[in-house]
């Protein structure tokens, strides 16, 4: 088998992983929920968007995700307030949430992690550290 071959059979086992992976996106900049949708739907998973924590209830409950993704700053409902709110339901406290957000400060981390959040990434994101986080997190 060369290389060429090698490469692709990892990447297809490596984007089979995430085939069907429900996959929840929630933040007020249309160009982060459709950065996060492109590279994530790329890898397989159904990726389903939503643009504050109010939008984003209604989806949590409708599609049942197996991860969601949570910006902090957003209108209506932050992403902290989104967070309690999914961990203190009960049907819905096992999802993993992880935090977005610009602010990589000591509080901004331990207030996520004071809601229930499982890991905080700080934007800009790539796609690496996307996937990374699905893999801590999810179970498959």
């Amino acid at each position: 088998m060369s290389s060429n071959e090698s490469s692709a059979t990892t990447s297809d086992a490596v984007a089979s992983s995430f085939e069907g992976l429900k996959v929840l996106v929630i933040d007020d900049s249309k160009t982060i929920r459709r950065t996060a949708e492109t590279l994530l739907k790329r890898e397989g998973c159904d990726v389903v968007t939503a643009e504050d924590g109010f939008d984003a209830l209604a989806k949590v409950a409708d599609h049942e995700p197996d991860i969601v993704f949570v910006d902090i700053m957003m209108p209506r409902l932050n992403g902290y307030e989104t967070c309690s709110l999914i961990k203190n339901n009960r049907a819905f406290r096992s999802i993993p949430v992880i935090m977005l957000s610009s602010k990589d400060g000591l509080f901004d981390r331990a207030r996520g992690r004071i809601v229930g959040s499982e890991e905080y990434l700080t934007k800009p994101f790539t796609k690496d550290e996307l996937l990374e986080a699905i893999e801590r997190h999810v179970e498959r």
